[in-house]
């Protein structure tokens, strides 16, 4: 179970059938020192964590990129890291996708979504800071038998 802080989210059951961007941006504030930039999370590895909360839909074969972009002024964004394409077919219910922060991020942080061959018909993303990935596997049951 995740916990997740309201400040670090960018999309909170955000509909993502256009290019966008996510509907909030993380002020990461200001920095004495801008030629040094903001090292986020103090040596622990950040993510930008997606989460598809209702599995994409389109008429076609649409895919989406996840993007992580920054902007000094919260007016001019620029992508700092993109995913390649995602499919249509890995846009399920639960799915996750995570981004790495760099260390050094300029002060405002969001996230955009480009829509590719589409437009989706219907489909929702979550989206938030997180300090580590979420793994999870699944097993088969025992096949065990009673003779």
């Amino acid at each position: 179970m995740a916990i997740i802080d309201k400040f670090l989210q960018v999309s909170n059951a955000q509909a993502v059938t256009v290019t966008g961007p996510s509907t909030d941006v993380i002020d990461a504030g200001a920095t004495k020192n801008p030629a040094i930039g903001r090292d986020l999370g103090g040596g622990t590895q950040l993510f930008m964590e997606f989460t598809v909360g209702k599995t994409f839909t389109a008429a076609g074969a649409a895919t989406l990129n996840l993007a992580l972009q920054d902007s000094q002024d919260n007016a001019t964004f620029a992508d700092v890291l993109v995913t390649p394409p995602l499919a249509l077919a890995s846009l399920v219910v639960g799915s996750r996708f995570y981004i790495p922060l760099p260390a050094r991020m300029r002060r405002y942080i969001r996230a955009n979504y480009t829509v590719a061959t589409g437009p989706m018909t219907a489909g929702i993303i979550n989206a938030q800071i997180v300090d580590g990935m979420t793994v999870e596997r699944s097993y088969p049951d025992s096949l065990s038998k009673v003779v």
